[in-house]
């Protein structure tokens, strides 16, 4: 029986046969299996623990742990948290005791897309994690410090792996064509050309599985042309693959990364930056009245009073949207997007709300001054409700000075305008009214006939 190639159906995909046998074939996280780096040391000596691995789909996790269990002479037992359950660990379990009492070999149990499990059944796994009859191998696309947990954690070390960079992606994607063809002669032979290579290499996005099952398409679709192209063109490679994508998960830590980088971008006053993130959560399929609703957050907490027509203009972007819907809402979203990013920038009243809330907090119960008090009845006229209040707009300027403070916080200052934008002429004026005040508690009469 000859070997299947890639003209030919083969019960194994691609990205099984091509999966790496040795650390030297192991592309990508070098961080980790570089010479002197933690784990690549702990699999040459064959000790390596109960551990996690974290990282994005296709970036060697299974494949990993293959090796583990390859380099420390282990029984390897893939198990899928998506589809099996407590009772199948139970029988690994046993299996396992069996094995090493009889065989003296150790197991690894490892079990893709772990963070599926809920607390109680991440339990169950403790015990024998702990006494050492299996050594547990977890693999997440997931936060370990959200979705494990943390008498879990305690007990594995975690890893991180990273996303494949595009020439690790090219160098796969050419050992697949060079493997399944070689000694094949002139018919076995395929060739693609550079810009066919490109395109598997984008479409990738660091995901070796997807650079592979995308290449199996493509001989697929190639075997029935007739004839076959020679080298494969960029055009023919990308009629087979469908549209890529972005990476984003609107539930999990990817939204939360993403909706950081655009807040950042924006209070940073990077426009191309704030635009670039903006699309690709909505490319990710984000809602865009979440994306309005941050842009509206973004116009109060870092923008402020430095431009105040920042809030119509988020408010008026969030309406647009509401009222065209995609795609021609999203443009609206765009233009708040780089208003916001371009805007003077300050969070001054952000920090003074910060501020007079923790002045909520600490005087809960701070009686309000009689002369700022409400007088609607005879009886509370009488207990002095009012006494002594001075209407503003009967004085010059709309401007008397009066304590409006409870005692307890009279003299706090919290909002402090700063020197940008629209805020240099609250600042003026806030000082204008200090000199205004500080000259009625001085008795000069003639401080009230100043002009602005």
């Amino acid at each position: 029986m000859t070997e299947p190639t890639l003209f030919q159906r083969s019960s194994e995909p691609l990205a099984a046969r091509m999966r790496p046998k040795s650390l030297e074939e192991f592309l990508g996280q070098e961080h980790l299996l570089g010479p002197g780096k933690p784990l690549g040391e702990l699999i040459r000596r064959g000790d390596v623990g109960s551990c996690i691995f974290w990282g994005p789909p296709g970036s060697g996790k299974t494949t990993l742990a293959r090796l583990i269990a390859n380099y420390t002479d282990r029984h390897f037992e893939p198990f899928s948290a998506v589809t099996e359950g407590v009772g199948r660990v139970r029988e690994i379990i046993k299996e396992a005791e069996e094995r090493l009492k009889y065989e003296g070999r150790g197991t690894i149990l490892f079990c893709d897309e772990i963070h599926r499990f809920n607390k109680a059944q991440q339990d169950a796994f403790l015990p024998w994690v702990e006494n050492g009859i299996v050594t547990l191998i977890g693999a997440t696309t997931e936060n370990p410090s959200f979705e494990l947990t943390q008498p879990l954690l305690s007990r594995c070390r975690v890893f991180v792996l990273e996303p494949l960079t595009p020439e690790h992606i090219g160098t796969i994607v050419r050992r697949a064509i060079d493997a399944e063809t070689k000694g094949r002669g002139e018919k076995g032979e395929v060739r693609f050309g550079d810009d066919a290579i490109e395109l598997l290499v984008r479409h990738a996005q660091g995901d070796a599985r997807r650079a592979l099952n995308a290449l199996e398409a493509v001989f697929q679709h190639v075997t029935n042309l007739s004839p076959p192209p020679s080298p494969v063109p960029g055009d023919v490679v990308q009629a087979v693959l469908e549209k890529p994508l972005p990476v984003y998960d609107k539930a999990g830590e990817q939204h939360f990364n993403l909706i950081s980088a655009l807040h950042k971008a924006v209070r940073g006053s990077d426009v191309e930056g704030s635009l670039y993130w903006l699309a690709r959560m909505l490319a990710g399929g984000e809602d865009p009245l979440y994306l309005a609703r941050r842009l509206v957050r973004i116009a109060s907490e870092d923008v402020g009073l430095a431009d105040p027509r920042a809030l119509s203009v988020a408010l008026a972007a969030k309406d647009a949207y509401h009222f065209l819907g995609t795609p021609e809402g999203e443009l609206a979203l765009a233009e708040a997007t780089v208003y916001l990013a371009t805007a003077p920038k300050s969070n001054r009243v952000y920090e003074a709300f910060s501020q007079a809330t923790d002045a909520a907090a600490e005087h809960p119960a701070e009686p309000v001054p009689l002369h700022i008090r409400n007088a609607p009845t005879r009886l509370m006229e009488e207990l002095g409700y009012g006494a002594g209040y001075k209407y503003a707009h009967a004085y010059a300027h709309a401007y008397v000075p009066q304590e409006y403070l409870p005692e307890a916080l009279r003299g706090r200052k919290w909002y402090e305008p700063s020197d940008f934008g629209y805020e240099k002429d609250i600042k003026k004026r806030m000082e204008w009214w200090e000199q205004l005040k500080q000259k009625a508690t001085e008795g000069r009469k003639d401080g009230m006939g100043m002009t602005e």
